[in-house]
C-alpha cells in the first residue's frame, strides 16, 4: 500500500511538473516562439534534417571500409558418393569402386575487408548528400515561415472574435436600455408600436450574432491552440489586444525594402532543385567510368566425422586472399547515352523553372507590398468611418427619443454603425496577416 501511494505521489508530482512546462498566455511572439519549438509540422521538418544528416553519413561510410564475417556449419546426413577406376585399389581394369571424399561435417569461417578504390557515381552521391541535407534545411526554414504566418493569422482571428464578442455585448446592452425606453414611451401612447418592434428586430439580430461570435471564438482559440502544437480544448489566453497588435505592425518600412528574390526561401528551394538535376546528370556520365575495388579475407576450415569442433585438439586449416575487382562498362546499346540525354533535358527544364520562380517571386512581393499598404489605408479609413457612423448613430438617436426622427432611421444608424464596427476589426485582422505575409515574403524575418 505505501509502495502504491509513493507511486501515485510521484505521478501526480510528474504531472503537475509537465502542466508547469506549458504556458498558459502568450504574446504574439512568445506564441510564435513557442509554435516553432512544438508545432508538428516545425518539428517534423526538424527531424528530416537529422535523418538527411544521417543519410549524408550513409552515403559517405559507403566509400569507406567494409568489414564482415561469415560462419558456416554443415553436416552431410548422407554424404555423397563418387565412381573411381577400380584399378586405382588394385582392382579389375573396366570396374568402378564407390568412394566417398571429404567428412562429414565441416565449419567455415571467414572475415572479408572491402574498400572501394574509385567509383564516379560515389563521388556524385557524396555531393547529391550535401544538397540534400541543404533541401532539409530550406524545407525546415519554409515550415517555420508558414508556421510563423499561421500563428499570427490565428492570435488575430482569436484577438478578432474576442472584441466581436466584447462590441456585440456593449451594443445588445445599449440597446436593451434603448428598447426599454421606447416600450415606457409607447405605453404612455406618445410613440407607435412599430418603433418598439423595429429595435426588437435589432435587437433580435445582435443576440444571434453574439452567440454565433461567441461559438467562433471556442473554434478560434482551438484552432489557435493546435497551430502552437498543444491540446485544442487547453485553456489559454492572450497578453496583446488587437488595436495594440495592429499599431505594432503598422510599419511602412518594410514598403522600401530591396526585392532580394535570391534571399528568400522559394528561390533556394528551386535553386536545390536545378543543383539537383546538374548531380542527376553527372550521375549518368559518371556510370560510363570504370568501378575498382579491393579486398582483403581469411578464415579458417574444419573438418571432421564427428562434432569436434570445440574441442581442442581440433586441427584447423587457414587461408586469406587479397585481390583486386574492376568493373570497366563497354557497350550499352545506347542506354547510358539516352539516360545522360535525358538527364541534360531535365537540367534545362529546372533552369527555366528557376527563372520562372523568380520572375513569380517578385510578382508576390510586390502583391504583397500592394496588399499590406492597402490594409494600412483602409485601417485609417475604416477608423474615420466608425466616427462618423457614431456621431450618425448617436445624432438619430436623440432625434428619434425628441420624438423628430423615425424608428427606421434609427435602426438604420445602428446597422450602418455596427456594420462599421465589424470592418473596422476586419481591417485590423488584416494589416496584421498582411504585414506577416509581406514578411514571408521578403524573408525578412529569422525563422528559428
Amino acid at each position: 500500500m505505501r509502495k502504491t501511494l509513493i507511486l501515485i505521489t510521484c505521478l501526480l508530482a510528474s504531472a503537475v511538473g509537465i502542466s508547469q512546462e506549458q504556458p498558459t498566455s502568450f504574446t504574439l511572439q512568445e506564441a510564435i516562439d513557442y509554435a516553432l519549438e512544438n508545432n508538428r509540422q516545425a518539428k517534423n521538418a526538424a527531424r528530416d534534417i537529422d535523418a538527411a544528416k544521417k543519410q549524408k553519413w550513409e552515403t559517405t561510410a559507403t566509400g569507406l571500409p567494409q568489414l564482415s564475417a561469415n560462419a558456416s556449419y554443415q553436416n552431410n546426413l548422407k554424404q555423397q558418393v563418387s565412381l573411381v577406376p577400380a584399378e586405382f585399389f588394385g582392382g579389375q581394369e573396366g570396374d568402378f569402386a564407390e568412394v566417398v571424399f571429404g567428412t562429414k561435417q565441416n565449419v567455415n569461417a571467414t572475415a572479408t575487408l572491402n574498400q572501394l578504390v574509385f567509383d564516379g557515381s560515389y563521388l556524385v552521391g557524396l555531393q547529391s548528400a550535401k544538397v540534400f541535407l541543404e533541401i532539409s534545411k530550406n524545407a525546415k526554414e519554409k515550415t517555420d515561415l508558414e508556421v510563423r504566418k499561421s500563428v499570427i493569422n490565428a492570435y488575430g482571428n482569436v484577438l478578432l472574435s474576442e472584441e466581436s464578442v466584447l462590441i456585440l455585448e456593449k451594443n445588445i446592452e445599449v440597446l436593451e436600455k434603448n428598447l426599454d425606453e421606447t416600450t415606457k414611451i409607447y405605453e404612455n401612447g406618445l410613440e407607435e408600436e412599430e418603433s418598439v418592434e423595429q429595435l426588437q428586430i435589432t435587437l433580435s439580430n445582435l443576440k444571434s450574432n453574439l452567440n454565433n461570435s461567441i461559438r467562433l471564438r471556442g473554434i478560434a482559440y482551438q484552432m489557435f491552440n493546435i497551430t502552437l502544437g498543444i491540446d485544442y480544448a487547453a485553456k489559454i489566453t492572450l497578453s496583446e489586444d488587437l488595436e495594440q497588435l495592429t499599431q505594432k505592425n503598422i510599419s511602412l518600412e518594410d514598403l522600401e525594402l530591396d526585392n532580394d528574390v535570391t534571399a528568400t526561401v522559394d528561390y533556394k528551394i528551386a535553386e536545390n532543385d536545378t543543383k539537383s538535376k546538374e548531380l542527376l546528370l553527372k550521375l549518368e556520365k559518371s556510370k560510363a567510368l570504370p568501378t575498382l575495388s579491393a579486398y582483403l579475407n581469411g578464415g579458417y576450415l574444419g573438418f571432421s566425422d564427428e562434432f569436434t569442433f570445440l574441442d581442442k585438439e581440433q586441427s584447423w586449416a587457414g587461408f586469406s586472399a587479397f585481390g583486386f575487382n574492376l568493373d570497366i562498362p563497354i557497350f550499352s546499346s545506347g542506354k547510358r547515352s539516352a539516360a545522360t540525354q535525358r538527364a541534360k533535358i531535365n537540367l534545362e527544364k529546372s533552369k527555366d523553372e528557376l527563372t520562372e520562380t523568380e520572375q513569380r517571386i517578385k510578382l508576390q512581393i510586390e502583391t504583397a507590398k500592394s496588399n499590406y499598404q492597402f490594409a494600412v489605408e483602409d485601417y485609417q479609413n475604416k477608423q474615420e468611418n466608425l466616427k462618423l457612423a457614431e456621431r450618425i448613430e448617436s445624432k438619430n438617436q436623440t432625434k428619434f427619443f425628441e420624438g423628430i426622427g423615425s424608428s427606421f432611421e434609427l435602426r438604420q444608424a445602428q446597422t450602418q454603425l455596427y456594420t462599421a464596427q465589424q470592418e473596422l476589426l476586419q481591417a485590423m485582422l488584416d494589416v496584421i496577416n498582411n504585414k506577416a505575409e509581406l514578411e514571408t515574403a521578403l524573408n525578412t524575418i529569422s525563422p528559428k
